[in-house]
């Protein structure tokens, strides 16, 4: 999630901007698969970045590929600079004084859960995409991957490091012969996610709660549980989205889905239903869960504050709603389909 409300279309309608970096590693260069050289810079809170950490921890590159992780309440990012209210992710330490919402409410403590960014020691995410040389207009969004050697951003498009931790890394990964992009469901995966989950799902929950207006915001929470209810019907009969093995598609769905009960349900006015009103959805929730390396990624605390804090527009006091949404380490019983 980036660190602005991206361009409205016409009708008050949400539109995400596109990514600006778009490197990737290969053998032939300029960005070699190396370990040691490539940074990854993620929020807890956000879906895509933790999507990211999910597989270089599925893949076991945590020796290969280093990551920080920022605090998940937005403040400003040039406080001693007249007229500059940029706010957006930020670097703390574990222990570093409470921190407030853009406007001043509230305060959010600095855990055990922040890593400060060892790679360009910068102090926000800003900071980061300007050393690469990001034009005025871009947006400061995670996750990116830097690399120490040339010392600029290699990509900051989710789905393309998804793709580049899975292969990229070849037998500096722990974990090679992980794969979550098989070639035998390329087409059916790739066509679910431009049909149903990118736009109505992933895409559709922002959709939904940054729309400006009440016709924009009827036809995406309309497309979103259109798409909720046809993934539960498909659910019925597949553990996973194309059948037994875990999939690239499966890890951008749970991290929606993870969020949806404590945050979008409230958050982004998508209170239709709950995840926990879908049998399927709920056990596929849970089934991912279970996989340690995503679990992993996976901090409610994170996840809530930056939601409910970090956009006064959407909740002034930034007060923090209690639910955490469904038990998620109930056995699932999706194992037999």
């Amino acid at each position: 999630m980036s660190q602005s409300i991206s361009a409205q279309l016409k009708g008050g309608a949400y539109v995400r901007k596109p990514s600006t970096f778009r490197n990737f590693i290969t053998p032939e260069g300029p960005f070699e698969p190396e370990a040691g050289r490539y940074h990854l810079h993620v929020a807890l809170a956000c879906p895509w970045a933790c999507g990211t950490l999910s597989m270089l921890y599925l893949k076991g590159l945590e020796g290969v590929v280093s990551h920080s992780i920022v605090h998940p309440t937005w403040a400003q990012t040039r406080p001693d600079v007249d007229g500059d209210e940029h706010c957006g992710w930020h670097y703390r330490k574990p222990g570093d004084a409470a921190v407030s919402s853009p406007t001043g409410y509230g305060s959010f403590d600095c855990d055990d859960a922040l890593v400060p960014d060892n790679a360009t020691h910068c102090t926000s995410i800003r900071d980061v995409y300007e050393l690469a040389g990001a034009q005025p207009g871009t947006t400061y969004s995670t996750p990116l991957l830097w690399d120490r050697k040339t010392g600029t951003i290699v990509n900051n498009e989710s789905m393309d490091i998804l793709r580049m931790f899975n292969s990229a890394f070849g037998a500096l990964a722990t974990h090679a012969d992980v794969d979550l992009f098989p070639a035998e469901h390329e087409d059916e995966l790739q066509r679910l996610n431009d049909e149903t989950v990118y736009n109505n799902v992933n895409n559709g929950v922002y959709r939904c709660g940054f729309a400006r207006s009440q016709a924009a915001y009827d036809s995406a929470v309309s497309e979103l549980y259109n798409a909720l209810e046809q993934l539960e019907q498909r659910l019925e009969s597949r553990r996973f989205l194309a059948g037994r093995q875990f999939s690239w598609l499966d890890l951008r769905l749970f991290h929606t889905l993870v969020r949806f009960d404590p945050v979008y349900h409230t958050y982004f006015k998508t209170n239709s239903k709950r995840v926990s009103d879908f049998p399927q959805l709920l056990g596929f929730v849970r089934d991912v869960y279970s996989i340690e390396a995503v679990q992993r990624t996976i901090n409610m605390k994170h996840i809530k504050m930056h939601y409910f804090t970090s956009h006064p527009f959407l909740n002034t006091f930034a007060i923090i709603p209690v639910h955490n949404g469904p038990e998620l380490s109930v056995p699932s019983g999706r194992d037999a389909l």
